[in-house]
């Protein structure tokens, strides 16, 4: 009787153990989060391939960090309207629409084209050294002199039409590794290329702590992985036959660069 007394009493006490365990660690529920993806060409996903049909000259791409997010977490719902050649006002005057109080996480890549990225590496590589380093000391003019305040307003009407939302902002890559050797540009080139982009996106990490936003730094992932490096290239180098991708991350670099900081700075 004893016995049978002990083994009701060991059975009981295993089943509320394990109805403790059960309640301590709950089966993961799905992700909650309403995203929308907003920026340029390196939030939309140029030069990553497998563009959809719907986002036509935009070219959002299936493989784009915001898209690798949608499909690996599974937000309760997800929409990009990021743009290939975007500029901030168009951020502020085409994009912004797609927020509401609902939305609960926002990305948002831009300012690149606002100092001409494109523009100076089409310098650089048509016209030489003089004039690379002269188009890079113009547009870092322009960045110290207008990109804060343009920065500002995009974010100022995302915390407008989102009030309850996370945001981070995600930066761009440094394109070249320095110190080896490298056909093409030249070195005074290369380095003035890469003062430019650092020069952005510190200016963007100080706008985006100002508003009190997330800043997903990408520079340091991708070393190693820059134009000129020995290790596999995560951005594509000048592309004559498809000149639109030149200097854009490859899938690679979304899903090995771009994906992984700002998982982490999503939450």
């Amino acid at each position: 009787m004893r016995k049978s007394r002990l083994v009701t009493l060991a059975l009981s006490m295993a089943a509320s153990l394990g109805a403790t365990l059960a309640l301590a660690v709950p089966a993961q529920a799905a992700p909650a989060d309403h995203y929308v993806a907003l920026g340029d060409s390196y939030a939309s996903g140029v030069g990553a391939g497998s563009y959809t049909s719907e986002s036509g000259s935009c070219q959002r791409s299936t493989k784009a960090y915001p898209a690798l997010y949608q499909a690996n977490i599974r937000p309760a719902s997800y929409r990009s309207v990021a743009c290939s050649g975007a500029r901030t006002t168009d951020v502020t005057n085409k994009q912004l629409s797609a927020l509401s109080s609902t939305t609960t996480l926002v990305s948002v890549t831009v300012g690149g084209n606002d100092v001409g990225f494109a523009n100076i590496m089409t310098t650089c590589v048509l016209y030489g050294q003089t004039q690379c380093v002269a188009a890079v000391q113009a547009a870092e003019d322009k960045a110290r002199t207008q990109l804060p305040g343009l920065l500002s307003t995009v974010y100022k009407g995302i915390r407008a039409k989102a009030p309850n939302a996370r945001v981070v902002v995600v930066g761009y890559p440094v394109f070249y590794q320095l110190g080896t050797f490298c056909v093409g540009l030249s070195a005074t080139s290369r380095a003035k290329i890469n003062e430019g982009i650092n020069l952005v996106d510190d200016i963007t990490r100080s706008a985006a702590l100002a508003a009190g936003f997330k800043f997903a730094d990408v520079r340091s992932i991708f070393v190693g992985h820059q134009l000129c490096s020995y290790g596999e290239k995560w951005l594509h180098a000048l592309n004559y036959a498809n000149i639109g991708i030149s200097y854009h991350p490859t899938a690679a670099g979304q899903s090995g660069g771009y994906y992984p900081v700002f998982r982490s700075a999503a939450g």
